[in-house]
């Protein structure tokens, strides 16, 4: 294994650490996830994303992408 690879298995591990690190420290905020999701859902109505024309339009795509992934 070369010094450039072993540079990465660290740096990785030491990232991994880092961010079970951060993830074990944060909590989880219910209203503030609401906020931003409430936030981002008029962005996009604003932006005439939502509500969609045709829901259906690309079902068939989705349907066979499921099928590929759930094999």
């Amino acid at each position: 294994m070369g010094l450039r690879c072993l540079r990465m298995l660290i740096r990785d591990s030491l990232l991994d650490s880092f961010e079970k690190e951060q993830i074990a420290k944060s909590s989880t905020d219910y209203f503030h996830n609401l906020l931003i999701f409430e936030s981002l859902y008029e962005e996009a109505k604003k932006l005439g994303v939502f509500p969609l024309k045709d829901p259906l339009e690309g079902i068939e795509v989705d349907i066979r992408l499921a099928a590929v992934l759930n094999v």
